[in-house]
């Protein structure tokens, strides 16, 4: 238990320094202010930390930040060792997170579903029922209900 705190503490220092850093102190201008760092995982032997980052623009933006990220990725690791203080410094591998994309596509399908809703209620206004509106047989309701 005490090694995934470890991790968790290293992880989220890594998430601060990588985005401070981005932010502050390369001077790549592919990774201008539209890179965001999002979350940092970190195996248990703390030897390899996985970097999730969003990139705000079109596609060749992304492409251009994650060419600068791996082009980074030397001096942000360098900067990382220098913070934790840490025998070994993790690797870092960058990753595009797929969470705003996810995000998106659940939004268009809410969006489609209140559009069906909407639908199926303005369907339904002053419609009335195929039968009675109590389908269900109640005792003495039946004038064949006699019993012999």
């Amino acid at each position: 238990m005490a090694d995934n705190a470890r991790a968790k503490r290293l992880a989220d220092l890594i998430r601060e320094v990588v985005a401070q850093k981005l932010q502050r102190g390369i001077k790549d201008p592919r990774l201008g202010s539209h890179v965001t760092i999002t979350d940092t995982r970190v195996t248990g032997d703390l030897r390899e930390a996985t970097v999730f980052y969003t990139v705000y623009g079109d596609e060749e933006e992304r492409a251009a930040a994650a060419a600068g990220l791996e082009s980074a990725k030397g001096i942000l690791r360098s900067e990382v060792g220098r913070a934790a203080g840490v025998k070994f410094t993790p690797t870092l591998t960058f990753v595009a997170d797929a969470l705003p994309d996810t995000a998106r596509t659940i939004e268009d399908l809410l969006d489609k579903a209140r559009a069906s809703d909407e639908k199926v209620r303005e369907a339904a206004t002053g419609a009335t029922y195929a039968g009675d509106a109590d389908p269900y047989k109640k005792p003495g309701d039946d004038e064949d209900d006699t019993t012999e």
